[in-house]
């Protein structure tokens, strides 16, 4: 049985009891006593949390502390072994396809279409979203903002690693989520897509959508986010004001 993990630092707060007056409006993100194990090892340890509708938190946590696995549960791309997770109110195994609907999920892997262009990804995607999303000047303006307008046709086989990672990100954008989840977004891509990547949390703030992104840059996350939640071992060690955390938390490696 996973046990709990201690606060990181004087200033951390403890998550608020998801029972309080505070809950009475349905949260964004809302995660209770969470774990997830692979085998005999748990990568996640009784995660609690809460975020408001319209909220942006950073997860920060060295290397196998247990973001990315977070992310997927919370996507519903992975079961949670113990626990409750709720996105805007949908319990993520309940109503697992309710969740989908609303969750945008980038994977710190770009999981697109090789054999594909840049376009047919796109297009692709929003013939999941329904026909509404399949407007070609939309897809195109999409892809303008990620900066991939003009490889538009080329196929996504000839792309970099950083252009992979805008295809990704224009996904995100053409779903317009409720929720985001971001999994190492500023991940190789250079600086141009580093400011690409703010303007996009600064779309998503300003639609009032709810975000958690996974993110290494520390100094950036304190600029663009409100929370902040530090991962060690699984389980929660911090959880408090993004500006709260220190650049330096001991998060490397």
């Amino acid at each position: 049985m996973p046990g709990h993990c201690k606060l990181f630092s004087p200033m951390a707060t403890a998550a608020a009891p998801l029972t309080d007056a505070s809950a009475v409006s349905v949260a964004g993100l809302e995660v209770q006593e969470v774990s997830k194990r692979y085998g005999a090892r748990w990568a996640l340890v009784r995660v609690s949390f809460r975020l408001a509708a319209g909220e942006i938190a950073m997860l920060a946590g060295r290397n196998g502390s247990g973001k990315s696995t977070l992310l997927r549960v919370l996507a519903t791309a992975l079961r949670p072994d113990l626990g409750t997770a709720r996105v805007a109110g949908l319990d993520v195994v309940a109503d697992r396809d309710l969740v989908r609907r609303r969750v945008a999920l980038l994977d710190h892997r770009s999981h697109v279409y090789d054999v594909l262009s840049a376009l047919e990804n796109l297009e692709v995607m929003a013939r999941f979203l329904g026909d509404a999303a399949l407007d070609r000047g939309r897809l195109m303006a999409v892809l303008e903002q990620v900066g991939l307008a003009d490889r538009a046709g080329d196929p996504v086989a000839a792309f970099s690693a950083g252009m992979r990672k805008r295809l990704a990100l224009a996904r995100v954008l053409l779903k317009t989520p409720g929720v985001a989840l971001l999994d190492e977004p500023y991940g190789e891509l250079d600086p141009p897509g580093f400011r690409l990547v703010d303007d996009v949390l600064d779309g998503l703030r300003r639609r009032g959508a709810t975000v958690l992104m996974a993110t290494h840059l520390v100094e950036r996350g304190r600029e663009h986010c409100d929370r902040a939640l530090v991962l060690a071992g699984g389980g929660m060690q911090w959880d408090g004001a993004a500006r709260h955390l220190a650049t330096d938390a001991g998060l490397a490696g």
